[in-house]
């Protein structure tokens, strides 16, 4: 069969895949939750009191680290997809947060010069089109010794469980676009020498990258939910016709079977924690 993929980052979080991760942010949120204390613990540390969150998603980390930084400071959150947005503006409105978040691209809006303090990101400055452009234009929101603090995926062979559902559906969905190495993406900077020069470049110094391996869990009864909502298996799924798509559901679940202990779906997610400032 013929799988359609999304042509731009824009299409892909405005369609399917940002309606996906809306719908299923009570199971990302718990299965990130390790991510984001981690960020949390970051700038309360600093007692940061501008910060922005790129890449916010539907908001989980912007609206704790302003829970934790109290009404002091100003959180910023910024994606590029309008689902989420909405999303995340309604999680500040429901827990009473002093967060705000901006529909646009992070790479290329005009924010207030040196206004930040910090800034970090959950899994969100990988897809950056041009993403050295993306940082000089994040230096220049930053107030110098501004601190920098990301968390991105390492590569793929490095995380096989985010890979599984794809590896197995692939003989059944010959035309499942690949992923490519260093293209925008969930492995965009998984080459820690690239990451190092793209952020030198755009002019970040004292560039810290390091290893970060997290125990990560779901429960069994939302594996499937998992795989057929999110990911590339998940963008695609539903132009898979029924006979077929029963057939492939059985097969990727069975690619799952030694990531599953007493009900709980276990994985480690490989990852670099990234560290820098305004020079």
């Amino acid at each position: 069969m013929q799988v359609k993929a999304p042509e731009d980052q824009a299409v892909l979080w405005n369609g399917s895949a940002g309606h996906a991760w809306v719908d299923e942010q009570d199971l990302l949120d718990r299965l990130f939750a390790p991510f984001e204390r981690l960020l949390v613990e970051g700038a309360s540390a600093q007692a940061a009191r501008e910060v922005l969150d790129i890449g916010c998603g539907t908001g989980s980390t912007t609206v704790a680290i302003a829970r934790a930084l109290g009404e002091t400071a100003r959180c910023t959150g910024i994606d590029i997809s309008a689902p989420m947005i909405e999303a995340a503006r309604a999680r500040a409105g429901w827990e009473g947060a002093s967060a705000d978040f901006i529909l646009a691209d992070a790479g290329t809006y005009r924010f207030e010069p040196d206004r930040f303090d910090r800034i970090m990101s959950r899994f969100g400055v990988m897809f950056f089109a041009d993403p050295i452009g993306a940082f000089a234009n994040l230096r220049r929101s930053a107030r110098r010794g501004a601190a920098l603090d990301l968390i991105v995926w390492r590569s793929a062979e490095d995380n096989p469980f985010m890979t599984a559902a794809e590896r197995a559906a692939a003989p059944l969905l010959p035309c499942l676009p690949a992923r490519k190495p260093g293209e925008p993406g969930q492995f965009g900077f998984a080459d820690p020498e690239r990451v190092r020069s793209i952020l030198e470049q755009g002019g970040w110094s004292g560039i810290e990258i390091r290893p970060l391996d997290i125990p990560c869990a779901m429960p069994e009864t939302e594996l499937e939910r998992y795989f057929t909502r999110l990911g590339p298996l998940g963008r695609v799924i539903g132009q898979v016709e029924p006979p077929v798509r029963d057939h492939l559901i059985e097969a990727v679940r069975a690619a799952f079977d030694g990531y599953v202990y007493q009900g709980e779906v276990r994985f480690t997610a490989a990852c670099w924690r990234i560290a820098g400032h305004a020079g």
